[in-house]
């Protein structure tokens, strides 16, 4: 097909796949001549798959490029493979940083810090600094629900990882991380809205604030 009937079978515009082009994150098509080339289906599912990252998943480009080169050469270790999905949703920590709130939680969970990256530690320091400096100030209960209900999740998503190729693994793992959050934050919403209900009574979903 050509890029105007790519396009069309993707609802992508044309301006946009070539953009992809030139950022090396779609393969390029079979020239026909020195200003055409012809594309297939490899090409529709690849750019579904950077629709995803890039839209659902909210990824920049950049870790769009390095989540695509590491579906393409899936690293031999499984568990290395959780660190292509979570490298591409996290920013790098600085060096001075201090963990060491992170890594209380992590004992009192049974988690254990050796076996969370730094990064990542880093991260929920900085949501639960942010939530101090707003205020609010999560509750050692509260999070060590959130702790419990977090750890059947992560083992839900382990003891479903396909161990049949590392192709198969690297899809489940690295996708299935990037493109579940957006439904486990709304899944999260709707438990809200129905236990918002149970407790507080009411009928309907939330009003939305704004004029009438």
């Amino acid at each position: 097909m050509r890029i105007s009937q790519l396009a069309a079978a993707t609802e992508i515009p044309v301006a946009t796949i070539k953009y992809y082009l030139r950022e090396n994150l779609l393969h390029d098509g079979v020239l026909t001549s020195a200003t055409q080339a012809r594309y297939d289906d490899s090409h529709v599912r690849r750019l579904k798959l950077i629709r995803a990252l890039i839209g659902t998943a909210g990824l920049s480009v950049s870790a769009t490029r390095e989540v695509l080169l590491g579906l393409e050469n899936p690293p031999e270790s499984g568990h290395d493979l959780l660190g292509i999905a979570h490298h591409a949703v996290t920013r790098t920590a600085a060096d001075d940083v201090d963990l060491s709130a992170a890594q209380k939680l992590l004992d009192r969970w049974g988690w254990g810090a050796a076996a969370c990256d730094r990064d990542t530690q880093a991260a929920l320091v900085e949501a639960l600094h942010g939530l101090s400096e707003a205020g609010f100030e999560a509750p050692a209960a509260l999070l060590d629900r959130y702790a419990a209900a977090m750890q059947d999740i992560a083992e839900a998503d382990v003891e479903s990882v396909p161990t049949d190729s590392a192709e198969a693994a690297m899809q489940h793992v690295v996708l299935g991380t990037l493109l579940m959050e957006p439904v486990l934050l709304a899944m999260r919403r709707l438990a809200q809205q129905s236990a918002s209900v149970q407790r507080f009574g009411g009928a309907g979903s939330p009003r939305r604030p704004g004029p009438e």
